[in-house]
């Protein structure tokens, strides 16, 4: 333990997305906007659902358990962002680096699982429909949200862990803008090959996993709704998954080409412009994708505006 004290240095420097000022500048605008957009999405949406008493079904259970792990996510990313955009110190600490990197982990693996449970309550709504209800009752649906937190979380720590063991003697710049595994293990004096079998058992487990419930989920679904009889049927059928797949596949796409590549095909400028979309693209647009695509939700968005109003008026 003595050595690890030693090889370990007290601070690190976010190298960010990019050293050009106008660049930052634009850079520091758009994210803030895009922070702003994820917190009041999802903190409306999360009013919404609580608030609206059609909406205290499984679906928007799950829905209002995602937005938390948004805002979570992306709050756990952008603001040091922001500050190392805004100031020239891009310095943070160790313990800085380790919380970032325990939370990154542990929100970003929790929503892959979700998302897996999600496209799960999708299969039984359309494809045992009779027994929607008896399946998904509350008690199921509480461990289904109750193990991507638990899952992702043991593995945020095995994860933090083993990679803070490792000896950082080559620099303490790190060449990307928050404090992630594949960027520290390039630092290491140490072969990190461990670390590169764990990360890469990790996600295939968690990512491809989620991945591949997912995907037999909507082989169900679709070939379910493909035999309904009528267009409007099949309309309506599509119409519930349409927003789901649109999440999942923005979310698990850009995770897996960071994630489950191997090292000889990872570009260090490409993995930063596809961790923006994940850590604070994604987040902003799921609440926009499900109001947008959902009939239910905006009915229930404007029925509480109204009431806003009404309240201000008096």
């Amino acid at each position: 333990m003595e050595s690890y004290n030693h090889t370990l240095p007290g601070i690190f420097y976010l190298l960010g997305l990019t050293t050009v000022p106008h660049l930052q500048v634009i850079g520091f605008l758009g994210f803030v906007m895009m922070y702003i957009l994820t917190l009041v999405g999802n903190c409306l949406l999360l009013i919404t659902v609580k608030t609206s008493p059609t909406l205290h079904t499984p679906m928007y259970f799950f829905l209002s358990n995602l937005s938390i792990i948004d805002i979570c996510l992306s709050s756990s990313i952008v603001p040091v962002l922001l500050m190392n955009t805004l100031y020239k110190n891009k310095s943070i600490s160790v313990e800085g680096c380790v919380v970032q990197m325990f939370c990154y982990l542990g929100f970003g693996a929790a929503e892959c699982i979700l998302l897996a449970f999600m496209a799960y309550d999708r299969f039984v709504a359309i494809c045992r429909p009779l027994h929607y209800s008896s399946i998904m009752n509350m008690r199921v649906c509480v461990i289904l949200v109750l193990i991507p937190w638990i899952v992702s979380f043991i593995n945020s720590y095995i994860q933090t862990y083993i990679t803070w063991t490792l000896p950082f003697c080559r620099t303490h710049h790190i060449n990307y803008f928050f404090c992630d595994v594949p960027p520290l293990l390039r630092m290491s004096c140490r072969d990190p090959w461990l670390n590169e079998i764990s990360m890469y058992v990790a996600s295939a487990i968690i990512v491809s996993g989620s991945f591949f419930l997912t995907l037999v989920s909507y082989v169900y679904i679709i070939s379910t709704i493909l035999r309904i009889n009528t267009s409007r049927g099949r309309s309506a059928g599509f119409s519930t998954c349409t927003s789901h797949l649109t999440v999942v596949t923005l979310y698990f796409g850009t995770l897996m080409s960071v994630y489950l590549q191997p090292p000889s095909y990872h570009s260090l400028e490409k993995d930063k412009v596809v961790s923006v979309l994940y850590t604070v693209v994604t987040p902003m647009l799921n609440p926009i994708i499900y109001s947008i695509r959902n009939k239910e939700v905006k009915i229930c968005i404007k029925k509480n505006i109204k009431k806003i109003v009404k309240l201000s008026k008096c």
